[in-house]
């Protein structure tokens, strides 16, 4: 296929928590690294290097947990804001190839590179897409001194599949011609496609289909059946040939929203798991805000559980906000009222797949436009918290943190 054809890549930082606190701590390379709750508190892993996973070690895993498999790990707390200063480098790096940049988490990006390949006249289009690749990843760890892995596709789809490819620091060539799409695809075990997750995979082999093969040989009307769903049918079906979107959403010059959102490599049923997932975005989001110099009214939570079903919830601020206090607060009350104990959330033993949050409705103000001559007590309280939000900013920025 040409350069008509688009190219995009799925860029996937390697165990990036971990991988940053090895920047502080190069004695610990080469050891199981787990970032989370300690062993003897209540909590989660957020994150663990590749020596911890060889042990069953995995990401939402109750540390006690992680602590049986693997008790000679480096059990570290989270550095959020050292994260978020990593995550910077690594996507102005992105920016430097493409203006085409969708961030899907503070670890993850697609790219769309289509118009960025004839810098790399290597003869085929195959090398440019490689060599384009490997310039990218070079310059992430050069940059921001992490590892990536790339997948480059011509679909949003094959690029994540390729990313899980050579996992870590690996470039994976996906096939551009559909039908050797659907080939690759074949004989993968039907997980890998978005969407199906633990209840779903077990729902199809209960009727003989485990592989993508087995997908693309059943009928989309049984896919309905099977999934009492017909446009779940119909892009399982799609994807299971490797049919996808190739859009790379960035944000517009106007941006109504800031918004991050973080998929599970697993089903989770722990509550905290999601909740401190949860709370990274909030920095995330946060910083974001305050970089664009607006205030928002508007919280929102979204969460997806193991069946696809979303929830929403947002919350108005008393006064436009954009501190990380603020943002925090709305988005624990706003979780909190999913799990209240009267809720059927909180009754039910749900797994959840997916967590964001966001804030919307901005102002250029934090009075709104209605300007007092007479600072209140919470005007004086809000602006302490802003200024703390961005004297934590400016650190980050001068590598501080």
């Amino acid at each position: 296929m040409g350069l008509n054809v688009k190219t995009l890549l799925h860029v996937d930082m390697d165990a990036f928590f971990a991988s940053v606190e090895l920047l502080s701590h190069p004695e610990w390379r080469g050891k199981p690294v787990i970032v989370g709750a300690r062993p003897n508190e209540r909590g989660v892993v957020s994150t663990c290097s590749y020596e911890a996973r060889k042990y069953g070690v995995r990401s939402a895993m109750p540390s006690r947990t992680a602590y049986q498999l693997c008790p000679h790990a480096i059990f570290t707390p989270p550095h959020m804001e050292l994260y978020s200063e990593i995550s910077n480098r690594v996507f102005k790096v992105f920016e430097s190839f493409t203006p085409y940049v969708e961030g899907v988490s503070i670890d993850e990006a697609f790219l769309d590179v289509t118009g960025a390949l004839h810098r790399y006249a290597l003869g085929s289009v195959e090398s440019r897409r490689m060599a384009i690749g490997q310039a990218l990843s070079e310059a992430v760890f050069k940059e921001a001194g992490v590892t990536c892995s790339v997948g480059i596709a011509p679909n949003r789809l094959l690029a994540k599949i390729g990313s899980e490819q050579k996992k870590p620091n690996g470039i994976t060539l996906m096939p551009f011609d559909q039908e050797e799409a659907a080939r690759f695809l074949a004989l993968k075990p039907v997980s890998v496609l978005w969407g199906v997750g633990k209840k779903t995979v077990d729902t199809l082999a209960s009727y003989a289909i485990y592989t993508c093969r087995d997908v693309q040989s059943t009928s989309e009307e049984k896919l309905a059946t099977i999934l009492h769903s017909p446009a779940a049918a119909m892009m399982l079906r799609r994807y299971s040939f490797g049919i996808c979107d190739d859009t790379v959403r960035i944000d517009a010059a106007d941006e109504k929203s800031v918004s991050r959102e973080h998929t599970f490599d697993f089903d989770v049923t722990e509550h905290s798991a999601v909740r401190e997932k949860l709370l990274e975005l909030v920095v995330e989001v946060g910083q974001r805000l305050r970089e664009k110099r607006r205030w928002a009214k508007v919280a929102k939570i979204k969460l997806r559980d193991a069946s696809f079903q979303t929830i929403t919830r947002q919350i108005q601020f008393s006064n436009p906000s954009r501190d990380d206090i603020a943002l925090r607060s709305a988005a624990l009350k706003l979780f909190d009222d999913v799990f209240s104990p009267s809720s059927a959330m909180a009754r039910s033993n749900c797994a959840f797949r997916l967590i964001g949050f966001g804030v919307s409705n901005f102002t250029s103000s934090p009075d709104d436009g209605q300007q007092t001559l007479i600072e209140s007590e919470a005007d004086k309280q809000r602006l302490k918290r802003e200024r703390l939000s961005d004297a934590l900013d400016s650190l980050r920025a001068k590598d501080l943190l």
